[in-house]
C-alpha cells in the first residue's frame, strides 16, 4: 500500500503542479482539503481526472462518498485498490 500511497502523492504533486511539496513531504493521513494541503474544488477536479486517466477509476456523484474518498492519500490509495480487485 505504501507504494500506491507513493504514487498517488506523486500524481498529486504532478497533476496540480505543486511546486513547493515534494511528495515525500505528504503524510498520507493528513487532509487534502482545508486544513491539510488546502486544495480546493478545482483542485479536486484536476485530481479525479488524473485517477481516472492513470487508474481507469469510477468516481461517483454523490458528494458524500467522493468526499470521503478524497479525505486523504490513504483513503484515495484505498479507493485504487478497492477498484483494482474487482
Amino acid at each position: 500500500m505504501q507504494a500506491l500511497e507513493l504514487e498517488i502523492k506523486e500524481l498529486l504533486v504532478s497533476a496540480l503542479n505543486l511546486e513547493d511539496i515534494a511528495p515525500d513531504d505528504i503524510d498520507p493521513e493528513a487532509p487534502l482539503f482545508n486544513e491539510g494541503l488546502a486544495l480546493d474544488s478545482i483542485d479536486a477536479l484536476e485530481l479525479g481526472l488524473a485517477l481516472q486517466k492513470r487508474y481507469g477509476l469510477t468516481l461517483s456523484a454523490d458528494s458524500a462518498e467522493t468526499r470521503r474518498h478524497f479525505a486523504s492519500i490513504r483513503a484515495l490509495a484505498t479507493l485504487v485498490a478497492e477498484q483494482r480487485t474487482r
